[in-house]
This record gives structure tokens, sequence and C-alpha cells, in this order.
């Protein structure tokens, strides 16, 4: 049954469709796709991509004419929020990271022969990409620091690097590389490039998957360490001009923030609703079950608030960004990037130990997600670097005052 919209998006009509989506066919099936074997799951997994293409459910970032939902940043943030409550939600509905940043980036400044060649295809979930800007030996936190350049040579570039963290490489069809082009720039904002490197090319290698907290993710799930070794592309792969590499970065990290920040709440509210049940369920002694205890009503009470404050704090940060742009909402957006992403940790925490030993076993998606999002306070920005950014911004005010 195909999803019928009328003028404006009933945001509210979408979020009952893809909460029961995610209730009724991806909970049931996420321990065997993220503890057994995603690639295993990947037939289960397409055939769910095909339900919600057939509901119009699919892709709901994208415009209507790109064959999405033409919802706004904070709409989407809202549809983010429930999919977050399953690893699987935004894989079904295209909608994942790297793969929505790269969507975004293209669609503004990729070139007409590389939206038709790899942006569609992406956009109708028939390849995955993933994004190669982190490096071992650098800090990501200062991205203008690279070693991996892309020389120009006639019509090609040839880029030689050593990359990780390229998220999903495994299985993906193309990466974006963040890439020196003009080393000698005076200005260091102004010395990398973006450039499209299709990843059957015999100058790419995939050297391994890196385990996290000794999870060797597969595919989807994946953090890939990479090496470029005079790997040649045509110079017609790069993204917008060159030198616009850092700026690129920026102008995806504004949007990507709300997504990542909306999918953590998400993973809050299924961590709450968890430790909810079992609260009520663990009896300390006949008839004494934990939901009596006031330190566990203090952790509930304390989580629910927290994710409601985020919410509230992350959507608004979304408008600001609908109306004026990613620009004027630095601040907000290096507010909610800290403060949802601790509210996240603390949260899954306090389920974990409601579990007790259950909680750090994978018979729950609890001891998965700790796993894999204890790098929310790491990636895009470690939060004290965040915080660093907005007092500065804050203590000038009062310094020109």
């Amino acid at each position: 049954m195909e999803l019928n919209l009328q003028g404006k998006a009933n945001v509210q009509a979408l979020l009952l469709q893809y909460e029961n989506f995610v209730r009724d066919y991806l909970f049931p099936i996420e321990q065997d796709a993220i503890y057994g074997s995603f690639k295993n799951a990947l037939p289960k997994l397409k055939a769910l991509r095909s339900k919600a293409k057939e509901m119009g459910l699919f892709a709901p970032h994208l415009s209507k004419e790109d064959g999405g939902l033409g919802l706004s940043l904070s709409e989407f943030g809202r549809i983010s929020e429930v999919l977050g409550k399953s690893p699987l939600g935004h894989y079904v509905f295209n909608c994942q990271a790297p793969d929505i940043g790269n969507m975004e980036l293209m669609h503004q400044f990729a070139s007409k022969e590389l939206k038709d060649k790899y942006l569609k295809p992406l956009q109708q979930g028939e390849i995955r990409s993933c994004f190669a800007m982190t490096e071992p030996q650098h800090a990501g936190s200062n991205p203008v620091q690279l070693s991996t350049t892309a020389v120009k040579v006639g019509d090609e570039y040839i880029i030689n690097g050593h990359k990780w963290f390229t998220s999903s490489a495994d299985g993906a069809a193309f990466t974006i590389v963040m890439a020196v082009t003009d080393p000698e720039n005076p200005n260091p904002y102004q010395r990398a490039s973006m450039i499209l490197v299709p990843l059957d090319n015999p100058g790419y290698q995939l050297v391994r998957n890196i385990p996290i907290m000794g999870d060797v993710g597969e595919d989807y799930f994946s953090h890939g360490e990479v090496k470029f070794t005079d790997c040649r592309v045509p110079a017609s792969n790069l993204i917008g001009q060159e030198g616009w590499g850092f700026a690129l970065a920026q102008e995806r990290l504004g949007p990507g923030r709300i997504h990542h920040c909306m999918r953590w709440i998400g993973i809050c509210e299924r961590a709450i609703e968890l430790m909810c049940k079992r609260a009520l369920s663990r009896e300390l002694d006949p008839g004494n079950p934990l939901a009596a205890q006031q330190s566990v009503q203090n952790w509930i009470a304390e989580s629910v608030a927290s994710v409601k404050a985020s919410r509230l704090m992350v959507l608004a940060t979304a408008e600001k960004i609908d109306q004026e742009g990613a620009k004027a909402a630095k601040e907000d957006i290096s507010t909610i990037k800290f403060f949802v992403s601790d509210v996240l940790m603390k949260t899954l925490d306090k389920a974990i130990q409601i579990h007790g030993a259950l909680g750090i076993t994978d018979d729950t998606i609890l001891s998965f997600y700790y796993r894999h999002e204890r790098g929310a306070r790491i990636y895009d920005g470690p939060d004290e670097v965040h915080k660093t950014v907005l007092a500065k911004r804050i203590l000038k005010q009062y310094a020109a005052s």
C-alpha cells in the first residue's frame, strides 16, 4: 500500500508507520543481523527495503523528485529518532551514515556525470558508499592535518595515503576521499579537496575491518582501514572545486549532527523501554521488583527527562538550520553534539546496570549499542573540542560587552 501525502507531510502519521515497521519487521531479525552475520541477513534486509519502497517510506530524507518524502531537516529528525530504535533502521530505509552525508554532498556539489553514475544508484539503495577522511597518524579533531595527497597529472589525480575509520567501506561501491591537492596554499583550510574514488580501483586496498571493543563488524557495520597507492581517478571525479575540502566537510557536518543526535535519542528511547520492562519483571525476592527501588526509579526519571530535553534542543537546532542555514546554528550544533552524546552514554549505562549481568551479554541489544556508540563522544569532533568552541564564543560575547 503506497503512502499518500497530501500537501505538507503528516509527520505524526509517518511516525506511526515507521514505528510499526521497526517493531514488526526489524526487531525480530536484529539478533541474527548484528550478532550473527550481516551478510547472511542481507536477503531479508533487501526484501524489507523493497517493502519500504512499496509503502512509500524509503529514503525519507530525499526530495520527492529524487524518490523521497520531501521532508524538512526537522521533520526528518523525528523520523530518524524512530529509526534509531533499531541498528537496522537507517540502513533499511537508505538514510544511514555515511551514505546520507554523501548524498547531501553530491546533490549540492557533484557534476551531472557523477550524479548520474553514482548518486542516483546510491539514492535508490542499489549501492553503498563510504567517506575517507580520518588518518591514523593525525588527530581527527583537526581535519586540516592530512598526509593523503592527490597530485594532478594531466586529466587524472594520483592519490596516495592511509585512512582509517572509513565506516562501511566493506561492500561499498565508492568512497569520497579527503586529500591534499594544494600543499603550499598559505591558508591551511584551502589545501585539501574531495575526490570520488570507485572502490574497484587497483590502487585502493581495504586493509581490514577495525575491531571495535572486540567486535569486528562487517559490511554496513564495518569501520575500514584503507590505503590508496598510486590510485588514479579522472580529474572530473573532483567534488566541487579544488581547495573546497574543508568547507565541504563543514557543510556535511551540520545536518549530519542532527541525524546523529536524533538517532542517539532513538537509541535512548529503546534503552529506556528495555530498562523499564526489566525493572518491572526482575524481582529481588518475591513481590519485590527492581522497579520498587528508589535508585532505579531515579535512573528512569533522569533518563526520561534528559531525553526530552535532548529532543527539544535538537529539533530547535534543526528548525534553525531549516530557516537560517547551518552557519547561523554553529553554536547550537556544537551544543547538541556534546550534550546528546553524553545523555546517550549515561542512559545506556543505566539500562545495562538495571539488567545486571544480562546487560553485558549479547542476549540484549544493549551491549551492541554500548560498544558501537561509545564513539559518539569522539567522532564528528570530540566533545571536549565542541565545549571549547562553544565556551570561547560565549566568552567573546561577554568580552565585547
